[in-house]
């Protein structure tokens, strides 16, 4: 009866949101697990599930995972907007069910936030689990690095008989293997990306102490690593990026190999880093038994997810929303950002609970890429935080007459419309989704829950 009452009430609640033009998950899952607190437990029992977490690449990678089983015969359903804590995945799985908790769907696509993984996966007990990256994120709420990958430690072992895909280049992730035993299947990339980064949030070995040598980097501290001193390195994949034959603004193509055999693969996201995206999600699918050559072509059709390298036209504007939270993630932005030099900057900045109330993360990341040489480009700031964004584009070598700050959602989606050409728009979680309200309701696009 508690089961039966819970899904009841999540669903109405649920309605009673989007009658009101709200796409929220907190408050239906929230009730559903104040009258029945074992409901994910018991509403996931039923389903094969795939879950993905680490700190960057989360809701990418379940989109193209998603894509990956539809495309081989699967009919999934998946937390697709992004409501990542228990409350969220909660209201999804009702949502998905029968009041009697019987699931209309029987494949899931979960995407879990770090710190509530080690609670959620034991409850979900899913058959894969993907492990992206671990960087330094929101330090107010999940600490050090160090306790993120212990919370993600801590899920593992809970997960019972999972398959594991780890990173095989990021030296944290991989060294959740020995808690997988033979359950672990690794993903990364075989070849240079770029240059040593400045910042690194994982200089020396995890086991014992001493500074990493590396034979390649791919960014941040992803790569060949390997220690001087105990011998802990990089594993081979059994996934892993062998080549890159392009990397555009529109999307990439590599070679990447599965399992001995090399794949052509278009991508149809851009970015370096989504081919990382790529190839964790070939391994988690590869992992439930797709086979590689359906996974590799189903990345030539994947649409970008909620805010991630998502697309909108505005009149003579062209724009991409790329969401950023930390160092890492930023520069990956950045990177992006600086390969299209004719193209406007908007940099939205919010210090809200979702976003991290701690914004001096901005100066680690590397805004500087975007004026060597002298470039200059046309700047909006906006936000809660927005003067800390313009003092730290100053400082970057932003020229200050290029720089404009616009308060209002309203007011700043007039300032992106009335901007000619590509326009790249970086928000923080909670100044993005006001945002892209504002503009899918001005493109005619759905809100993400319809």
């Amino acid at each position: 009866m508690r089961l039966f009452l819970a899904i009841l009430l999540c669903k109405l609640a649920r309605a009673a949101l989007r009658l009101l033009g709200r796409g929220g998950t907190a408050l239906p899952g929230s009730l559903a697990l104040k009258l029945c607190p074992d409901i994910v437990a018991r509403l996931s029992r039923p389903l094969k599930t795939i879950m993905v977490t680490g700190t960057n690449g989360k809701t990418t990678t379940c989109r193209m995972i998603e894509r990956m089983l539809g495309d081989a015969g699967f009919d999934c359903m998946a937390n697709r907007s992004g409501p990542n804590l228990e409350r969220g995945i909660a209201a999804d799985l009702c949502a998905n069910a029968g009041l009697t908790g019987r699931p209309r769907k029987r494949v899931a696509v979960i995407e879990c936030d770090e710190a509530a993984f080690k609670r959620v996966c034991g409850e979900m007990k899913p058959a894969a689990v993907v492990v992206t990256n671990i960087f330094r994120d929101q330090l107010d709420r999940y600490g050090e690095v160090t306790h993120t990958l212990e919370s993600i430690r801590i899920g593992l072992e809970r997960a019972g008989g999972a398959l594991v895909c780890l990173n095989a280049d990021d030296s944290l992730v991989a060294s959740l293997a020995p808690d997988a035993a033979d359950r672990v299947r690794f993903f990364g990339i075989d070849v240079p990306l770029g240059e040593a980064s400045a910042v690194s949030d994982a200089p020396r070995c995890i086991i014992c102490g001493a500074e990493y040598e590396y034979k390649y980097h791919t960014f941040a501290h992803l790569g060949g690593f390997c220690c001087p001193k105990c011998g802990y390195s990089r594993t081979e994949p059994e996934v892993a990026v062998v080549g890159v034959d392009s990397l555009g603004p529109e999307g990439s193509v590599a070679e990447i190999r599965v399992d001995g055999e090399i794949y052509t693969a278009p991508v149809s996201l851009p970015g370096a880093y989504n081919l990382y995206n790529a190839a964790a999600a070939v391994a988690g699918v590869t992992a439930l038994g797709v086979g590689a050559e359906s996974a590799i072509k189903s990345l030539a059709h994947i649409e970008s997810g909620f805010g991630r390298m998502e697309r909108f036209e505005l009149g003579e504007a062209k724009v991409t929303m790329v969401l950023v939270k930390n160092p890492a993630g930023c520069d990956r932005a950045l990177e992006y950002l600086a390969g299209v030099p004719e193209a406007a900057a908007v940099f939205c900045l919010n210090d809200g609970t979702a976003d991290g109330t701690d914004v001096s993360w901005i100066w680690d990341a590397g805004f500087e890429r975007l004026f060597s040489g002298g470039q200059r480009r046309e700047i909006i700031v906006s936000g809660t935080r927005a003067d800390d964004m313009r003092l730290r584009l100053k400082y970057a070598g932003a020229d200050d007459g290029d720089v404009r700050t616009v308060r209002g959602t309203a007011e700043l989606a007039d300032a992106i419309a009335a901007l000619r050409g590509q326009v790249c728009v970086m928000p923080t979680y909670t100044a993005m989704l006001p945002l892209r309200a504002e503009l899918a309701s001005r493109v005619g696009r759905k809100e993400f829950w319809k």
